[in-house]
């Protein structure tokens, strides 16, 4: 059956919360109470008991068994709280106010020993009552157990132990009663909030939270959602012009494509100029553009859907071979060391073109920043957490720690690579598709500064373990 709202709420399962932990406290203090007046009702009474059992055996030294047994007779009959019972050397009952000892197979010396003693009320009934003795062999081989009646103070303790656990069943009543009440005020508050969110959900941008002046933390979170709706709203409106300004924009470089056209036509009319070198030209102006749209399309379309299609299980080791084959002979040609370690038998999950083309990204920005003589390393291996990595380690300049965030993001290309080509959106695509897997992008310093070259930069492209 399915509980009320109200009992669904934050609120109440933290007062939930916080009465289970008061119940646990609660309890703990509670039998402390009941170990430590225990404990001292158990240390009194043997306190009362060893000083009755020292007179007596003071009694026994000085006039011998007839004083004892005199004595015992006198107290036994006095208001005194105690049990006597005087055995002989065979543990025969000599007197005493019991039939028997409780203590079982008394070995001599003295023994504790607790019982119970069985006595009638006054409606006939038989009532039981804790007790503690003390058994003593007497020099003469006689033996003398003296017991006391602690059950008066068992009870009083009893009834404090529960009177308190009373107090405790009370706060958790009303504690309770006050979870209910709080959730539904804070309940009838959220309901405020809820609406607007389903309203802005609904298309309604321009709704809002009603503060209530109240000046508390929830005017606080409304006036937080007012501000960032208000944003949102501006954000919007803006966006409505992005069109117009990416057209604007791009007209520039498609200008400047067609420019060089029309002069390189007007060149070869004119029978002056290389028309093989213009096209050339001009096809590198038009790959650029189209692999700037590119880049920027599948880095929206992965953060769009947020999980990538078509994922499959393959092996990664098998996946990064591919794909260090494309690169091996650039690092050749350019005079940089290409190595590859991967792990084989591996098992990964994702879509193996995106990958692929996170590994070409991170490969083309390793040998692209690494100077001659440097060296480029590329690892597949699993973690000890089960995740899947791959990693570029190079001996380029690397990028310093203050910037490892902001170089993942578009178009943000750093001081030292302005001479390279490029738009700045390498990275940015890699940590889209590890986004996009589940995955995450990690960036750290690489080998070390080594004569002129380094600290070089370690790319980890780190998939979810499968299963």
């Amino acid at each position: 059956m399915r509980l009320p709202a109200i009992f669904r709420t934050t609120p109440f399962r933290l007062t939930l919360l916080f009465l289970a932990l008061f119940a646990a406290a609660a309890a703990a203090f509670l039998a402390y109470i009941y170990i430590a007046t225990a404990g001292e009702v158990t240390r009194k009474a043997d306190r009362e008991v060893t000083r009755e059992m020292t007179s007596l055996q003071g009694v026994y030294r000085q006039g011998g068994m007839n004083a004892l047994n005199a004595a015992m007779v006198e107290r036994a009959a006095g208001d005194r709280p105690f049990f006597y019972l005087l055995l002989d050397k065979d543990g025969r009952r000599i007197s005493g106010t019991i039939e028997e000892s409780p203590v079982r197979n008394f070995k001599g010396g003295e023994q504790w020993v607790g019982f119970q003693v069985t006595e009638t009320d006054m409606d006939g009934a038989e009532v039981k009552r804790p007790a503690r003795g003390l058994q003593q062999k007497l020099a003469g081989g006689e033996s003398l157990f003296i017991g006391a009646d602690v059950g008066a103070q068992e009870a009083y303790v009893t009834k404090i132990v529960r009177a308190l656990w009373g107090a405790g069943a009370l706060v958790i009543v009303l504690g309770l009663v006050g979870g209910a009440l709080i959730s539904r005020n804070v309940n009838r508050i959220m309901s405020g909030l809820n609406t607007t969110v389903a309203a802005v959900q609904a298309g309604d941008i321009g709704a809002r939270v009603q503060l209530r002046g109240a000046h508390d933390e929830f005017d606080d979170l409304a006036g937080g959602l007012n501000d960032m709706l208000d944003r949102l709203e501006r954000t919007m409106g803006a966006l409505r012009h992005a069109g117009d300004a990416i057209a604007h924009d791009l007209r520039s470089p498609l200008t400047r494509l067609r420019t060089r056209l029309e002069v390189a036509l007007l060149d070869v009319e004119a029978g002056k100029g290389d028309p093989t070198r213009a096209l050339e030209q001009a096809l590198q102006d038009a790959d650029g553009v189209l692999k700037t749209f590119n880049a920027v399309l599948a880095i929206a379309r992965l953060q769009a859907a947020r999980n990538a299609p078509d994922q499959i299980n393959f092996d990664p080791g098998e996946l990064a071979a591919g794909v260090s084959e494309l690169y091996e002979p650039l690092c050749e040609d350019k005079g940089v060391e290409f190595k590859a370690e991967l792990t084989p038998g591996l098992i990964a999950r994702g879509n193996r073109e995106f990958i692929a083309q996170a590994l070409a990204n991170i490969l083309d920005n390793a040998v692209k920043y690494t100077p001659e003589g440097g060296a480029v390393m590329l690892r597949v291996r699993r973690r000890s957490s089960g995740e899947i990595e791959f990693s570029v380690t190079d001996t380029g300049p690397g990028v310093p720690d203050e910037d490892r965030e902001r170089v993942v993001q578009r178009f943000v290309r750093l001081e030292n690579s302005r001479s390279q080509p490029g738009v700045g959106l390498g990275l940015s695509l890699v940590s889209a598709v590890a986004e996009a897997h589940g995955g995450r992008l990690e960036l750290s310093e690489g080998p070390g500064k080594v004569g002129e070259m380094g600290p070089g930069l370690r790319v980890a492209f780190v998939l979810p373990r499968v299963g």
